[in-house]
């Protein structure tokens, strides 16, 4: 039985009949830019193959029913029309505060019956909760002829996670699993939007790239994300401008000079310092991989780690230890990837030294008396996509 008509069995098992049809959003990982998106800059992540895949059928009657065969416990039911923010609901305010924030934006979404599975990895910093927020989206757009694009239901998803789940992220994440293409980085601007799929064939280049999950959970809604996101903007507001967006490198080193002199606190200069110099990351090695110079973007990759690690101070000692082995090991160059305080990094290597780098990067960790990560290669895959009929 294919992993499609296993789902299908299982919704029509929970709800009494089947589903309209499946579909599937991936997680994702970053290349470069980190933090940058919530200030209008530049990310370059792309799609994974891991994906949350949603079963779904309409309602009529305003009941949101949903269950996940990942988590224990029964369906969740819900009222369309009682759906508030910061009401609870565990893994279920992901795929409720989608239905609340189309039915926000005026869309006539009467109620689903929603079977959820993943297999992007939980707490490991590759937007798991992006993926559920949009293959919802995707679902329901799909079901209900709601014409909304990509971008669009991206835009939506990341009103849920923001005001009905409660976690301050910036879009980068929806957009990714919404937009990203196969073989294909995806260089967006989310100030305005704008994407390019930038070609990224690793193995037509004889090279791999890695993804290390540390097995450190990590909770975006703790607050570490939110006071980082306040003082980024505390740094805008002192010097003037609209969001670090607007803050060119070549100004960086004078903005910092103003905002010392200022009396800002010191968290804000490493802050303002890692965004604008992680805008200018992204920008290198859009301008390496349109040259076909992939290997010359490893360097990029570890002063991001560094920016990441001392300016921002968002790394741990697990995420420290995969960029020092992997590097030891004859990596090209790694980086934490996401919110951090746990989850991924990723390491760029030769392919013929992919098992070396990550066979080096396990025996560090069991040495230092950590749990064995997991580690498999990022192939850059599709964006969210309706698989077809249920059956």
């Amino acid at each position: 039985m294919t992993e499609n008509a296993e789902l299908t069995a299982s919704f029509t098992e929970l709800y009494g009949a089947a589903p309209e049809g499946i579909w599937a959003a991936p997680g994702r990982v970053n290349l470069i830019g980190e933090y940058t998106d919530f200030n209008d800059g530049f990310v370059m992540p792309l799609a994974l193959p891991h994906t949350a895949r949603a079963a779904v059928a309409r309602r009529t009657d305003g009941l949101l029913r949903l269950h996940s065969t990942d988590v224990p416990g029964g369906v969740v039911s819900l009222r369309v029309d009682e759906l508030a923010p910061h009401s609870g609901h565990g893994w279920a305010a992901y795929p409720a505060g989608v239905v609340w924030a189309l039915r926000g934006a005026g869309h006539p979404v009467t109620g689903a019956d929603i079977q959820l599975t993943s297999t992007v990895p939980v707490g490991a910093g590759l937007s798991s909760s992006a993926a559920l927020e949009v293959v919802t989206a995707l679902a329901l757009n799909d079901l209900f002829a709601l014409g909304l694009s990509a971008p669009e239901l991206a835009v939506l998803g990341q009103r849920a996670e923001n005001a009905f789940v409660g976690v301050p992220c910036g879009v980068m994440d929806q957009m990714a699993s919404a937009c990203c293409t196969e073989g294909h980085a995806l260089y967006l601007d989310t100030r305005d939007l704008t994407q390019r799929q930038v070609p990224f064939d690793l193995a037509a280049h004889g090279l791999q790239l890695l993804v290390v999950d540390t097995r450190v959970k990590h909770s975006l809604g703790d607050g570490a994300y939110a006071e980082r996101r306040a003082g980024c903007e505390a740094g805008a507001r002192a010097l003037g401008i609209g969001t670090l967006r607007d803050l060119p490198y070549e100004g960086l080193d004078a903005a910092l000079d103003t905002l010392a002199a200022a009396g800002e606190d010191e968290s804000v200069v490493r802050y303002v310092r890692h965004v604008v110099s992680d805008n200018h990351r992204v920008e290198q090695v859009i301008a390496l991989l349109d040259a076909g110079e992939v290997r010359a973007a490893g360097p990029v990759l570890n002063e991001g780690h560094v920016s990441l690690r001392d300016d921002l101070r968002v790394s741990c000692p697990e995420l420290d230890l995969v960029v020092a082995s992997a590097n030891a090991a004859g990596a090209l160059g790694a980086r934490m990837t996401g919110g951090g305080f746990g989850g991924s990094a990723i390491v760029l290597v030769e392919e013929e030294a992919a098992d070396t780098v990550a066979k080096s990067v396990i025996e560090a960790f069991t040495s230092a008396g950590f749990a064995t990560p997991g580690v498999f290669p990022a192939v850059p895959s599709a964006g969210a996509r309706r698989l077809g009929p249920a059956a």
